[in-house]
Parts: structure tokens; C-alpha cells; sequence
């Protein structure tokens, strides 16, 4: 982590933490489905698809083709505009998702466009990420992050790895659960007006962004 510039660190870390509260949110809104967990929602579409008549599969669907979208046109933002405007690009586009998806607070079709949005914000949010000496903050899901931090906790017990390789993938899977916490909590406090936290976060994060694409002109 000590090659990865520090802004890089707490921009990752934030997009995390966004990206928690985002599925805490989504998760307990559409009982139980998520919009950035997209294994989670595979093996649920899956069981969906072995019950005969299930309701579920068709919105675990949508949410599969937003989430793909999202991360198609991030992708091809990013390889267009190379450097770090193509990240803040990325991120504009992630930010206009969330706040689309917020606009829809007062109408009660959360389980068809609200949803969609958040997981195409999800998708895209992945394609504004980098990744430096394999730190890679900003993921929207933390499985192999898991993987990561066990392997590198056994580096550090047996003296072949840094003994503390481990430190950046425990604060990003810290950072997630930390979000999803915040998430749960607001949500039951001010329903999807609580979608406004992580429009702020991300905005946050674009502005940074965009100031250190200005500064050094990449």
C-alpha cells in the first residue's frame, strides 16, 4: 500500500464504505436482494429459478442487466477518456445514477427503477477503480478481498510477506461492513432518503477526483 498516493486510499475506502451502505439500503428494501452483491443474487436467481412460478427471479434479473450496463458504459467511459478524467468521468456518471435513483424517493416503484439504478451505480462504480502494488479499495463486494487478507495474514505468520500486507484488505472489508452498518441503520431512520449519504460520499470522492485530474492534467 505504500506505493498507492493516499488520496487514493481514502477515495477507495469511501467508494467501499458507499457501496455497503448502498446494498444495506437495497438489501433490506427489496427483502433480501442486493444491488453491488451480485453472487449473492446469483445463487439466489438460481433457487428462483428451481421453484417453479417464483416472483423473484425476474427482479433478480433486472437487477443482473443494470448491474452489467453500469459497469459497460463505466468501462467504456474509462477506456475512452484514459488517466484520471476517465475515473472522475466514471464516477460523474455514478453520481448522476444515485442521484436519479434518490429523485424516485417519493414514488412508491423502488422495486423497478430505484433499484435498477442503484445497481447500475454499482456496476459502474467498478470500472472507475485502480489498482496499485494489488491494493484495489472502491470494490462494490469483498469475497476475494477475504481470500486476500487470509493469504496475507499467513505471509505475515510464517515471515514470508510484509507483517503488515495485511492492513489494506482489512480496512477495505472494514470499510464495506462499516457502510452496510450505516446503511441498515439510516434506512430504518429515514427510509430511501437515506440514499442522500452516499450521493454525497461519491460526490465527495468525483470532486477529488476531478481536482487531482486538473492538477496534474492526466
Amino acid at each position: 500500500m505504500r506505493d498507492t498516493h493516499p488520496l487514493d486510499i481514502v477515495s477507495g475506502l469511501l467508494l467501499t464504505a458507499a457501496a455497503g451502505f448502498v446494498d444495506a439500503v437495497g438489501f433490506l428494501r427489496l427483502d433480501g436482494l442486493y444491488t453491488s452483491f451480485m453472487s449473492g443474487n446469483s445463487t439466489q436467481f438460481a433457487v428462483s429459478l428451481a421453484q417453479a412460478g417464483h416472483p423473484v427471479a425476474w427482479e433478480i434479473g433486472l437487477l443482473f442487466v443494470a448491474f452489467l450496463a453500469g459497469g459497460f458504459t463505466g468501462s467504456l467511459v474509462s477506456l475512452r477518456l484514459p488517466g484520471r478524467w476517465g475515473s472522475a468521468a466514471v464516477l460523474g456518471l455514478e453520481v448522476g445514477l444515485l442521484v436519479v435513483a434518490l429523485s424516485t424517493v417519493l414514488s412508491p416503484a423502488f422495486q423497478g427503477p430505484a433499484a435498477a439504478l442503484l445497481a447500475a451505480a454499482m456496476g459502474a462504480q467498478n470500472a472507475a477503480l485502480r489498482r496499485s502494488a494489488g491494493f484495489r479499495p472502491g470494490v462494490t463486494f469483498v469475497t476475494g478481498t477475504l481470500f486476500s487478507l487470509s493469504h496475507t495474514l499467513a505471509q505475515a505468520a510464517t515471515g514470508t510477506g510484509p507483517a503488515f500486507g495485511w492492513v489494506p484488505d482489512a480496512c477495505t472489508w472494514l470499510a464495506l461492513v462499516a457502510g452496510a452498518v450505516a446503511g441498515g441503520l439510516a434506512y430504518r431512520g429515514y427510509g430511501l432518503e437515506a440514499l442522500v449519504v452516499p450521493v454525497i460520499g461519491v460526490g465527495l470522492v468525483l470532486a477529488l477526483a476531478v481536482g487531482r485530474a486538473v492538477r496534474t492534467g492526466a
